[in-house]
């Protein structure tokens, strides 16, 4: 068989509004923008890739995503597919999110092994604790215990003192029936960051991630230190774009589990080289991404359930008002559950949420 050529490749750049705000340290998100790949080879295979931006995650603009994809894109068509995979990983360096947008494409499109999902699997998720004030935080906490969620992601860095008592209640309250994960967004200052590891409670809490911001490795050390003395794990995610990242927190020895995201990885490829690597050097592994819709969060579920034996944070495509696509999963007992099928998208839904397209 001849070497696949590009017959078709169009650019979506859409936003989708969320269900509700999602919080975080460095502001609430509204909505998500996207742009989404569509590539399709003269075979008559098509693949799907997504980049959905958030400054702080990465520093690309959906500005300049939007700009970078259209120069990645042009002149491809006519062209075999390895020169687009190849083409959008020179990018990578300065636009991982949409050099992974090409990447993830082309791989779906050509069927990649992990993507096959021939029997049912299933990837436990977990459940964020959204509210604020106690009673609400109660209701909420037992409502996703009962939906059969086993690990709480708690929001933090916001102000140190009322996030230490409001992880205080969470931790009395689910009393062991939950892992708890804290994510600061690296909203914390060193001095902060240490006063929280060094000051709550290890009952219940699988990891802190990310006190700090992602380029204070003296900050990630002083914290990590800290936490160890009070017997709990942390773990670093925006600090971590390259595996040159990983490394330094190996040698820094300044986190104890690594999370992986397939927007920042390059593909799928190279996510599982990824991954392979943090457990190389010693360190956890922790993936899924909680900014990405339905094509990044079923990718992501497909690389856990044959890599990873902890709760996945691929929980993103239940953000957004409205599904752009179907893939081949679903979510029962707090856990996504994988099918054989095939990815649609709902050429409605991206039509209507388009704020411009090339082609």
């Amino acid at each position: 068989m001849t070497a696949p050529i590009v017959e078709r490749l169009t650019l979506w750049r859409l936003r989708v509004p969320l269900k509700t705000p999602y919080k975080l340290a460095f502001g609430p998100l509204y909505a998500f923008d996207m742009v989404l790949v569509e590539v399709c080879n003269d075979h008559g295979d098509v693949g799907w890739g997504e980049a959905t931006m958030l400054t702080g995650y990465t520093k690309e603009t959906i500005e300049q995503a939007w700009t970078t994809a259209k120069e990645i894109a042009d002149g491809m068509v006519g062209r075999q597919v390895v020169d687009l995979k190849a083409g959008a990983l020179e990018h990578h360096p300065r636009t991982p999110f949409i050099a992974t947008a090409f990447v993830s494409a082309v791989e779906l499109a050509e069927g990649h092994q992990i993507l096959r999902t021939d029997q049912k699997r299933r990837v436990p998720l977990l459940a964020i604790v959204n509210a604020t004030e106690f009673a609400a935080i109660a209701d909420e906490v037992d409502a996703r215990l009962s939906e059969g969620y086993r690990t709480l992601k708690v929001k933090a860095g916001f102000d140190l003192a009322e996030d230490m008592h409001r992880l205080a209640f969470i931790q009395d309250h689910v009393a062991g029936r939950a892992r708890l994960r804290v994510d600061a967004n690296q909203g914390y200052s060193k001095a902060d960051g240490i006063a929280l590891v060094a000051g709550m409670a290890p009952d219940g809490i699988e990891l802190v991630e990310q006190t700090c911001a992602a380029g204070d490795w003296d900050a990630a050390v002083a914290v990590a230190n800290a936490a160890r003395g009070s017997g709990i794990r942390v773990m670093l995610d925006e600090s971590i774009f390259v595996l040159e990242d990983v490394d330094r927190a190996a040698d820094l020895n300044c986190a104890d589990i690594i999370k992986l995201k397939l927007l920042k990885a390059g593909g799928l490829d190279a996510l599982t080289h990824g991954l392979a690597h943090i457990r190389a050097k010693g360190m956890g592994r922790v993936l899924g991404n909680g900014v990405a819709g339905d094509i990044g969060c079923w990718m992501e579920a497909c690389v856990a359930a044959c890599l990873i034996d902890n709760a996945g944070e691929m929980n993103g495509f239940l953000k957004p008002s409205t599904r752009l696509f179907e893939v081949p999963m679903y979510l029962e007992s707090g856990s996504l559950v994988l099918t054989n099928g095939q990815v649609r998208a709902d050429l409605e839904a991206l039509e209507h949420h388009m704020l411009d397209r090339f082609d």
